[in-house]
């Protein structure tokens, strides 16, 4: 789009969009029993609805599984693609997302971020290498006690953001954008009953990723592993030959996982078996296993080795019952997306004109758009100039953020001829 857009005067309601949207807790449950997998989510939701038909977008709507979904129409029917921007409402069920109390640096001057030094919450500077590129910026943390929420709160701030400037600048040509913002992704099953005839999006674009300027093509393929063993509880008084302990079998099995395949020991494309929850007692123990590797067959191999490893414990405990339960999550987008080269160029291009240098990097975890890529509708992943994902340390450049709303308002220039999405 030219002349550049004038962007710099969004960033106050940006960040008062983040705030707000972080006070609401929307944190997703690891054991769901039902969809969503927690209400809450609703709450975000019914907010976002509100603005969204605050902005006149009529047709703006919550549905009973919690998708979000609007449009806002092209400046001149049948001018260009249907471009879809997608961002997820929950939080991790790792940690809470619960009354989060922002700390806001205005202009960040170098160093490490000192969040709260008694609980030794501290973004290292060294850890953290793209803090060198937020020098002079808005950067906005929590209290070091909960998440911040920029994951993914930042992507639907700045798909807002986006429709707000649309909405405000009539003149700026553009093609149709049809928005969705989902539930439950952080447990991946976000696009689990979503229905992508109705969205109607010719490709779409997930604004869900880390440092500023990075661009994802290519996700893990994921599987989990359920591993449950049934010993034999009495009273430890009586017990001598008669109690099977099924916590220290559990154990053994935890001890033969590959300690050189964990994501502590890993980095770039290499995979890991990652033993994420663990929950039991002497009568029962309940481990969960994160499967993840770059190439499909690498989830058949991971599976041997744990079948392995089982084998192994079953004959120390043979009076244990053990049980091994593998559950597709989701899968590479990178050969998919492949067959759509355009859709990945028009992203390349919408950053360039930021005046930021793309870079593709695989990522080590997925998003929606590996199951929507998988389901026929390619979505490549965006930006949200957030890092440390999951943990106390989270933080969100504010201005990077914003990039992400420039390159998402480039995405639906009508004339980009070069790259049409094909």
């Amino acid at each position: 789009m030219n002349p550049p857009l004038p962007l710099f005067q969004l960033k106050k309601s940006l960040l008062e969009r983040f705030l707000r949207y972080i006070k609401i807790d929307t944190q997703s449950c690891d054991n769901p029993q039902c969809y969503p997998s927690t209400k809450k989510q609703f709450d975000l939701a019914h907010l976002l609805v509100a603005e969204l038909r605050e902005f006149g977008l009529k047709d703006a709507c919550v549905d009973s599984n919690c998708y979000v979904t609007a449009t806002v129409a092209a400046t001149q029917q049948g001018n260009g693609p249907i471009v879809g921007l997608m961002a997820h409402l929950d939080t991790s069920p790792e940690l809470s997302g619960a009354n989060v109390s922002p700390l806001i640096i205005d202009k960040y001057e170098g160093g490490d971020i000192v969040i709260d030094e008694r609980l030794g919450v501290v973004v290292l500077e060294r850890e953290n290498p793209d803090l060198k590129h937020a020098r002079g910026h808005t950067i906005v943390t929590a209290d070091g006690t909960t998440l911040l929420g920029a994951d993914d709160k930042a992507g639907i701030a700045a798909i807002m953001t986006a429709v707000e400037f649309l909405v405000e600048n009539p003149q700026v040509p553009h093609c149709e954008l049809r928005i969705a913002f989902t539930p439950d992704e952080e447990i991946g099953r976000g696009v689990q009953y979503f229905d992508l005839g109705k969205f109607g999006a010719d490709f779409a674009y997930t604004i869900d990723g880390s440092f500023t300027g990075e661009l994802n093509d290519e996700t893990f393929s994921a599987d989990a592993a359920q591993i449950t063993i049934t010993g034999r509880d009495m009273h430890p008084g009586t017990a001598n030959g008669l109690m099977v302990n099924s916590i220290r079998a559990v154990a053994e099995i935890v001890s033969r996982l590959p300690r050189g395949k964990a994501p502590e020991t890993t980095s770039g494309r290499e995979s890991y078996l990652h033993p994420q929850t663990l929950s039991g007692s002497v009568g029962v123990s309940s481990l969960k296993v994160l499967l993840r590797d770059f190439d499909d067959s690498g989830l058949a191999r991971q599976k041997i080795i744990l079948e392995r490893a089982i084998a192994e414990v079953q004959t120390l405990f043979p009076e244990a019952a053990f049980s091994l339960e593998i559950t597709p999550t989701y899968r590479n987008m990178r050969p998919e997306l492949a067959k759509r080269p355009g859709v990945l160029k028009r992203l390349e291009r919408a950053v360039e004109k930021t005046g930021i240098i793309p870079v593709w990097k695989p990522i080590r975890g997925g998003t929606d758009g590996s199951v929507l890529t998988a389901r026929g509708l390619p979505t490549p992943n965006i930006f949200t100039a957030s890092c440390n994902s999951h943990s106390l340390t989270e933080w969100l450049d504010v201005d990077g953020l914003l990039k992400a709303v420039e390159t998402a308002l480039n995405l639906l220039d009508p004339i980009d001829a070069k790259t049409p999405g094909r």
